[in-house]
């Protein structure tokens, strides 16, 4: 049985590596902005989630998530770092 939960344990462990060795190819566009965004997005979640959610974007949907990251998440992200994220957000990864 130990054997077991050792291989499996492995397994997952291999399986996340190369997971974890893609987000450095994540890059955000260098715009006014986007250390904010790398500095409070990147603490919670991987950054490709701004990238795979900018077709859908404006700014309107771009403020409900990071109202959402703040109220509901509880990401601990002040009130004008908010509005810095949402402006680079919206002018860079909007619809």
């Amino acid at each position: 049985m130990k054997t077991i939960f050792w291989i499996v344990g492995s397994l997952l462990i291999a399986s996340a590596a190369p997971a974890s060795a893609d987000e450095t190819q994540i890059a955000l566009k260098q715009a006014e902005g986007h250390e904010t965004v790398e500095a409070n997005c990147a603490a919670c979640h991987s950054l490709d989630y701004i990238q795979m959610n900018s077709p859908v974007q404006d700014e309107k949907g771009w403020t409900a998530t990071v109202t959402k990251m703040v109220k509901v998440m509880g990401a601990p992200i002040e009130e004008a770092d908010q509005k810095k994220i949402i402006a680079y957000l919206a002018a860079n990864y909007g619809k």
